[in-house]
């Protein structure tokens, strides 16, 4: 796909008012003894939206940095973007096929919630025991292979409810075991760099599963059937049919858009899994001790909470999400014993671009980074570059948040000893 020079030259603008933004409306700022922790992010959207038009106006004035103000140079930037690339390349179908935009922002806005929610445990591990887990994606990996032998090759008959339970309760236990026999050395002054024996034991842990899977039962792919099947359902009358399961079993709404079965049940079932964790964390009260073990050990083991405890619990819990993740994939991807290494590079980006600690944020990252990569892969006509661009979308997106807002959408600069707010 060749674009005419003014579609780079464009582009060349917009990145060119959008670095002496971030820089400028810093410097402005805080030379006006005014809060900078936004001001890139802000800077950039607003240079890369409206040049020096909007830029001069706000470095004059220097109102307060709103999140609707963020979100309204945000969607200017995403505006002039697209007109630039419409322009460009007419007929694109991501410019002429409304039925395939509409396609590809709700696949994206569906996978984008699987992937929001397979970083939900890392999150939630970082959150309490200030540990980034390497495991994270062998624990996917495993969540998948015991619902696929569950569900396939044990007991074929039985619900797969049932796989998926087995999945969760199997990884759970054996995080609660690992944090106990392993990582507990890090609270109790047996190590001397903690942050580095975390990285180093659980990056082993990760070695160990993924080649112990392979050894057990091989490296040849497998794939679990299909959990649930899509009614065909007509409104209002049998003649104008406004939901539709197609011969590949995916659903087509008003014959306009495609979604996969597979990932939509995943979808809806993480939405269920994510309510009841944000219900369990904040009504609860083993919810609020993690929560208050997150925001300050010492004060929560003065008022009665047991930190090692919660700390197992954190790691467990942990564990179980990103199983259960596994779990409700296998039937819509290939299953080997690498097949988590994907997931955790994609669950780090979106934790960072969530912001640490943050689980709503992890949640809403996955989101943009589903879309992100949805309108990449669908603006792409050669569909063997498309899917080879899918790595580097997260990269980019990983990268413009350390640049702009290090802290992400959500997080926060922490107190020395804590290590997040959720």
């Amino acid at each position: 796909m060749e674009f005419p020079v003014f579609f780079w030259a464009a582009l060349g603008w917009m990145m060119f008012w959008g670095v002496l933004g971030s820089i400028a409306t810093r410097y402005v700022y805080l030379h006006k003894d005014l809060d900078t922790s936004s001001t890139r992010l802000l800077g950039s959207m607003m240079g890369a939206a409206t040049g020096p038009i909007g830029l001069v106006p706000l470095w004059i004035k220097t109102p307060e940095i709103t999140t609707r103000l963020i979100i309204f140079a945000t969607l200017g930037t995403l505006g002039v973007f697209m007109t630039a690339f419409a322009l460009a390349d007419p007929g694109n179908l991501c410019v002429t096929n409304g039925s395939f935009v509409a396609s590809q922002i709700s696949n994206g806005v569906i996978i984008g919630i699987i992937y929001g929610f397979m970083a939900l445990g890392l999150t939630l591990i970082f959150s309490i025991l200030g540990v980034v887990s390497f495991a994270h994606g062998e624990f996917y990996m495993i969540g998948g292979m015991v619902t696929y032998f569950m569900t396939t090759v044990l007991f074929p008959e039985v619900t797969p409810i049932v796989g998926i339970a087995a999945a969760c309760i199997l990884t759970f236990m054996l995080g609660a075991l690992f944090e106990r026999l392993f990582l507990t050395p890090m609270y109790d002054g047996r190590v001397d760099r903690p942050v580095e024996y975390g990285i180093l034991i659980t990056f082993g842990l990760a070695f160990t599963l993924q080649y112990f899977v392979q050894a057990t039962v091989g490296a040849n792919p497998v794939k679990a059937k299909r959990f649930f099947d899509f009614p065909r359902l007509r409104l209002p009358s049998a003649e104008d049919p406004w939901l539709i399961k197609t011969s590949r079993g995916n659903m087509e709404l008003f014959e306009t858009i495609s979604i996969s079965n597979p990932r939509f049940t995943a979808a809806v079932m993480c939405i269920l899994v994510f309510i009841a964790l944000m219900y369990f964390l904040r009504h609860t009260w083993t919810g609020k001790a993690l929560r208050a073990v997150s925001q300050d050990r010492q004060a929560a083991a003065i008022a009665g909470i047991n930190p090692d405890r919660m700390n197992m619990l954190a790691f467990a819990l942990g564990s179980m999400i990103a199983a259960l993740a596994g779990a409700m994939l296998v039937q819509a991807f290939s299953w080997l014993p690498q097949v988590g290494a994907i997931p955790a590079l994609r669950s780090f980006v979106i934790v960072v671009l969530g912001g640490l600690g943050s689980i709503p944020g992890a949640f809403l990252g996955g989101i943009i980074v589903g879309l992100v990569e949805a309108a990449g892969t669908g603006c792409i006509p050669d569909p063997q570059k498309a899917a080879s661009y899918i790595p580097a979308y997260g990269m980019i997106v990983l990268t413009l948040t350390l640049l702009l807002r290090p802290t992400g959408l959500l997080g926060r600069k922490f107190a020395s000893g804590t290590h997040g707010k959720f």
